[in-house]
């Protein structure tokens, strides 16, 4: 339901117009999340339907981190996309969809059949999760390290999800701390998938 309030009676979903959950920036989405799965949506440029005037296509980039950032917060990410009238999708439409495509081709175990991840969304990115492995999203570039708080369970390994390669990590009493590899140029996502082992930490 598009009516921008808290969830109402008999309602099972809520849907964030042109924002991510919890956040306001276009000025309407204040109501704050509720118990209900999300949804959030949003337009390939900056018009609903086909305009023909409006070139104003989103970046591969945009897009990217558009659902990694849903991903993150436990929403589902709707994209609008306006056909012409002749019912075929416009050429930059069709070029944004194949290039979402092909991160979705490498990345795509990240956000498919996740949840939003054990740590809160920060400026840096956010995390999702699946059974054992936690992703950490890198959107933004973060220096050579980053720390995270402590995770319920011991990490196990950690590694570059684009090609395997492990990535060092110091883990304590107070979180966890990953040494970043370089970012590959054009990375829109730096994606680093934690294994956890099983039980809790002991001493806890």
């Amino acid at each position: 339901p598009n009516h921008h309030q808290s969830p109402r009676p008999g309602e099972d979903a809520q849907t964030f117009e042109r924002d991510l959950p919890g956040q306001n920036s276009a000025g309407f989405n204040q109501a704050a999340p509720g118990s209900v799965p999300y949804e959030t949506c949003d337009t390939m440029n900056k018009s609903w339907g086909f305009n023909l005037m409006d070139d104003a296509y989103k970046s591969p980039r945009e897009l990217v981190h558009y659902l990694v950032r849903a991903a993150g917060r436990n929403a589902n990410f709707l994209l609008n996309v306006g056909p012409m009238p002749s019912g075929e999708l416009p050429p930059e439409a069709l070029a944004r969809l194949h290039d979402l495509g092909e991160w979705t081709d490498k990345y795509g175990e990240s956000i498919y059949g996740t949840r939003g991840g054990p740590t809160s969304p920060g400026p840096w990115g956010v995390t999702t999760q699946k059974g054992s492995k936690v992703y950490i999203h890198i959107l933004e570039d973060s220096g050579p390290s980053l720390a995270l708080p402590k995770l319920e369970k011991p990490v196990r390994s950690a590694a570059l999800l684009r090609d395997g390669s492990s990535v060092k990590f110091a883990e304590n009493d107070f979180g966890l701390l990953l040494r970043l590899p370089a970012r590959q140029p054009g990375e829109f996502d730096q994606v680093i998938v934690l294994e956890l082992a099983d039980g809790t930490h002991k001493g806890n």
